[in-house]
This record gives C-alpha cells, structure tokens and sequence, in this order.
C-alpha cells in the first residue's frame, strides 16, 4: 500500500498532505454504471494496484496518494492514481469517472461489497446504507499532535461550506436535475455521524465526545465519524472531507492548496492568542446548506465579512486570508491562477448542466465527466 496521506510520522504543521479520491465504474461505451466485486475483492488485497482501495460499493473505488510535500507532487499523485485506476477498471470492462454521483444511475443498481463491517452498518442504520451512491475527495494535512488538530478545527469551522462549494459536481441523481451543486452533501445528511463537526475546545473535549459516541452505538471507532473535518484516528492529520470529487485535477491542487494554507494560517493564529469565531451548529448547517445548494452560482457565507456575499468576492476573501501564507511557501501564484480558472469557468456541477442543455442526454453527461477525468 502506498504511504499513508500526510505520513506516518509526525511532520511539522502542513508540511505534507496527501489526498484520497472515489471514483465510479462505469461501461467505457453505454456510460453506465457497472458493479465490479472482483475488482472490489482485488483491491482489498491490494492486487489492483499499490494506490488502489476498496469502497463499500462495488461499483465504485478508492485511490489514495503518497505523502506529498509540494503542489507538484500532488498534482502529479493524482494523474498517476487516475491512470493506476483507469487501467484496474479495464482489466474489468469499465472505467472510471471523478463525479460525486452518477448522473443517471439509480440506487437499485448498487450493491454492497461482501463485508462484515458494511452488514454491521447494515444492521445499525437500515436501508440509509443501501441509498447512498455517491464519491467524495478527502485530503488530508499534516498536524503534529492532537490538540493543535483540535483547535485549528475549531478555527476552520464557519470556512467548511465555502471550501465545498469550490467543488461541486453532484447536480444528477437518478436521472434528475436536483437543483444542487452538491447533492453528495444533501444526500449525506441523512448520515447522523456526518455533517459539520461540532465546536470543540481541546482535545480533551473531543476524546470525550467519541466516547460518548460509542456509548451511545453511533460509531464503532472513531474512523466512523463523517465529519467534514475530523482528526484523522490513523495519522496525525486533519481529515478535509467537505469536497465533491472533481474530474478537473486543476481543481484537486487548487482545493488541496486552499485547505493546506488554512491550516498553516490558523495554526499561527492560534499561536498569536486569536480565539475561534463560534458558530451554532444550526447556522454552520444553514451555512452549508446553501453552500450545497447554490455553489459558486449565488451568494456565499464569507468568514472574512460575517455576512452572506456574491461567490466570487467570499472566494477572494478566503485567498486574501491566506495570501501571506502562500506567498511564504511559493504558491501565491499557482493558487491565485487555479482560483481565477474555476471562477471563470465554474465548477463541474456548472458544466454538466451546460451539457445537458446542449444534448439533453445524461450519458453524454457522463461521457464528457468520464474525458475530463482522464484529462482529456
């Protein structure tokens, strides 16, 4: 298996990161969806390919990248990881495609992977398990010790529903417009373990609330939070969770960028005495809301400015908090281009409704996803 995201070993405040994506398997002609158990099966063992993962679908798969230290570096684990994928679906007669939901595919073709962990979440949350389809992007940063991880958590809260709206690309599902940018993020509150972490202080606080948690039978292990931000119970990271799958990798380093500069932001923040902007959950949740569905199209919460304002003024904002940070490390430049791209030409949510109109066809939809994915 490939070196964890963000190391194994403690590595100072955002110097590395690593990211994980989710793909869908779908027919290389049709377009549609194509559940794989063999590739599944392979892919536990690790004879898939040293990047590649299982996910609790067999029609989807996971791909998790080496550490990276530089924007390069990462740009680069995705291709490679796209391409290592690519070439396990073929030897199964799919491929693969970087949106967080199938345009066209309904739950009733799903299936569930043989294992006992997913027949537990079975028995705990009923049929909830079996209508979820949908692929996300996790990446994670390096955080050397728990409680700074805590607290810089705390910090990035009220920043969680503008970093997901930079990535939206879930507007299909069951061969519906749903109206959303992100219906992933819809979809996933009907998950009581996920949705924004809750405001804690230390991390004491947070320990104490994953006990509470498996007490009450919610979660087996703390890997069971879904959280769009979490500690990591692996690796001494912070876990971003927030973000829809993007079949543009421009849009991987730019939110991979973005979340990295927010930690090293708010981690000298918090060593300057600045104390975390306290949001209610309803409002965070509210906040989010919007944020799924509207993305970049309206009007966005600004942390910057405690008030809702046009997309692309929140967008600048959240760059104009990082701006020192990244000009410290080099990437003021790379950023500020990736940012102006997607602010140009939308998210893939964006394009794959411009498609529809064109085509009026869903597997057109995916056929353009599935090209972009490949870099094409």
């Amino acid at each position: 298996m490939p070196v964890t995201p963000g190391g194994d070993a403690a590595a100072p405040l955002g110097a590395t990161l690593g990211i994980e994506e989710e793909y869908h398997l779908v027919d290389p002609t049709t377009f549609t969806l194509q559940n794989r158990p063999e590739l599944s099966t392979r892919a536990l063992d690790g004879r898939a390919g040293p990047h590649l993962r299982p996910e609790m679908l067999t029609s989807q798969l996971e791909a998790a990248s080496d550490v990276c230290t530089t924007l390069a570096e990462a740009r680069a684990a995705v291709v490679a990881m796209r391409q290592e994928a690519t070439r396990a679906a073929a030897s199964t007669g799919a491929t693969i495609l970087a949106t967080s939901t199938h345009p066209s595919a309904t739950l009733a073709e799903i299936e569930l992977m043989a294992r006992e962990r997913y027949d537990r979440l079975t028995d705990r949350f009923g049929p909830v398990v079996r209508a979820v389809n949908l692929c996300g992007c996790h990446v994670h940063v390096a955080v050397p010790d728990l409680e700074l991880a805590v607290r810089i958590m705390a910090h990035a809260r009220p920043s969680l529903p503008l970093l997901g709206a930079l990535t939206g690309s879930s507007p299909f599902h069951e061969g519906a417009d749903t109206g959303y940018e992100s219906f992933r993020v819809a979809w996933l509150s009907l998950w009581q373990q996920g949705g924004p972490p809750p405001q804690l202080d230390s991390a004491e606080d947070y320990l104490a609330t994953v006990d509470q948690l498996l007490d009450v039978g919610l979660v087996d292990e703390p890997s069971q939070l879904l959280w769009d931000l979490r500690p990591s119970s692996r690796y001494p990271t912070l876990e971003f969770r927030m973000a829809d799958v993007c079949p543009v990798v421009d849009d991987v380093v730019l939110f991979a960028a973005v979340v990295r500069s927010l930690v090293r932001t708010l981690g000298a923040r918090i060593a300057g005495g600045v104390p975390a902007l306290r949001v209610s959950d309803p409002v965070l949740r509210g906040w989010r809301w919007r944020a799924a569905r509207h993305g970049l199209r309206d009007r966005l919460w600004s942390p910057a400015r405690c008030g809702l304002v046009p997309a692309r003024v929140a967008v600048d904002d959240l760059l104009a908090e990082l701006r020192d940070d990244l000009a410290a490390h080099d990437e003021l430049a790379t950023v500020t281009d990736l940012g102006a791209g997607l602010l140009d030409r939308g998210t893939s949510a964006r394009r794959q409704r411009a498609c529809h109109d064109r085509s009026g066809d869903l597997g057109e939809v995916v056929r353009d996803a599935v090209a972009v994915t490949a870099g094409r």
